[in-house]
């Protein structure tokens, strides 16, 4: 009998706790339901909500397999039948990462390892225990923590070194292909994670803290303030296989916007929805950007027109590169290097503006001293002549009246002759 289209369905906080009740990852519950791993994920995060046939084959996943009834007690048998033994269910943690592997994604040349993906599997999630600012459900109460056995509280700096262990290898790939250039990639992961670990309580209570770090990585490796370093003048040697630089070269010629999308879309795994969201942009032009990076990619490389055949060859162009990642306790320790140099430089800053305050304070007049008002012809009054340059005759007679001044003029003392 087939249910109601509006079966109940529990909160996405119940329904990942019910999930793991059964020791399902969400690939597994996925493929149950019939569905990608990206809309399960949507699913449990409250972004999305299942309809029809896919919500009812999704509560009746939830609801797990229908306990079985015990047999009735024979009324000639004194003794009831013993119940058998249940062994409990150990919910079993998405993400096991040690807490200080040192994340290098080195790989050889050939075919690119299974732990080379650009995909992650399972997405990131912070322990409870690690959230410095407790969640809250959506009708305003506390949020179910989980089994504190299952999962053990990590302190800040420890889940912090989880999460960049289990996401920069993936991410430094990702950056390469999207800029071409091996430092910039690992200078763009670290700078996104400097900067998550200065906002770590927002950070930590992040839905997606891989999808917020990455988001941050792609900003800085896509600016075009990059172009003024005399580093990127130098251009880096290309990939050694033929192939592989025919396809980062058609890669990179794509505008910013469509490489980002497609990475994500095609590389990442995402779904349409948060490929948009992530690249500030609506759905439909989205779409658009990636039918027009697929057919730039199609028209110079016929086969790579399928999309799994583009993320295979992805994958391996980005595995066959030596790239690195420092490790977490040096990415902490810059981050919190960055800050102070950064808190230092403010404090210069204003101690330098409140001295030029203060100076101009003393220096400045203490009273209001009107202008001197401008000159102006009045009627009737000729104008002051200046005196001018002299004539010769002038000159004639000045140098004649000092030259006769001390035995008088003429007219008073005469002449004998």
């Amino acid at each position: 009998m087939t249910q109601s289209p509006d079966t109940p369905l529990p909160s996405p906080q119940e329904r990942r706790r019910l999930r793991e009740a059964q020791s399902l990852t969400q690939a597994q519950l996925a493929a149950e339901v019939g569905v990608s791993r990206e809309t399960v994920r949507s699913w449990e995060a409250g972004r999305t909500t299942p309809r029809g046939r896919k919500r009812e084959a999704y509560a009746r996943v939830l609801a797990g397999p229908t306990a079985p009834q015990p047999p009735a007690p024979d009324p000639a048998d004194p003794k009831p039948a013993a119940p058998e033994p249940v062994a409990p269910k150990t919910a079993v943690p998405e993400t096991a990462v040690p807490e200080t592997a040192a994340p290098e994604t080195e790989s050889p040349a050939g075919k690119p390892p299974a732990e080379a993906s650009l995909r992650q599997e399972e997405p990131v999630r912070v322990p409870v225990g690690a959230a410095l600012i407790p969640v809250s459900t959506a009708d305003g109460g506390p949020a179910d923590t989980e089994d504190p056995a299952a999962t053990p509280t990590l302190t800040p700096s420890q889940a912090f070194d989880a999460l960049y262990a289990f996401c920069a290898p993936a991410l430094v790939r990702q950056t390469y292909l999207l800029t071409g250039r091996r430092e910039l990639a690992r200078e763009a992961v670290e700078r996104a994670f400097q900067l998550a670990w200065q906002r770590w309580p927002e950070v930590a209570v992040d839905r997606d803290p891989g999808g917020w770090v990455r988001a941050t990585a792609y900003e800085y490796a896509l600016s075009p303030w990059h172009r003024l370093r005399p580093r990127h003048r130098h251009p880096e040697p290309p990939p050694a296989d033929a192939a592989d630089r025919v396809l980062l070269e058609a890669f990179l010629k794509l505008p910013p916007a469509h490489r980002r999308t497609l990475l994500l879309y095609d590389g990442v795994g995402l779904g349409l929805p948060e490929t948009a969201a992530e690249t500030e942009a609506s759905t439909p032009a989205a779409a658009n950007r990636l039918l027009h990076a697929r057919g730039a990619i199609a028209a110079r490389l016929p086969e790579l027109a399928a999309p799994e055949e583009l993320h295979r060859r992805l994958t391996a162009l980005a595995s066959g590169e030596r790239l690195r990642a420092a490790r977490p306790p040096t990415v902490r320790t810059g981050s919190e290097q960055r800050a102070r140099q950064w808190t230092r430089a403010a404090v210069a800053f204003t101690v330098v503006i409140i001295s030029a305050t203060a100076l101009t304070l003393r220096d400045a007049q203490d009273h209001y001293e009107p202008p001197v008002a401008p000159g102006a012809t009045v009627q009737g009054v000729p104008p002051r002549v200046a005196p001018g340059p002299l004539s010769r005759q002038e000159l004639e007679l000045r140098a004649k009246l000092r030259a006769e001044l001390l035995n008088g003029p003429e007219r008073l003392t005469p002449d004998d002759h």
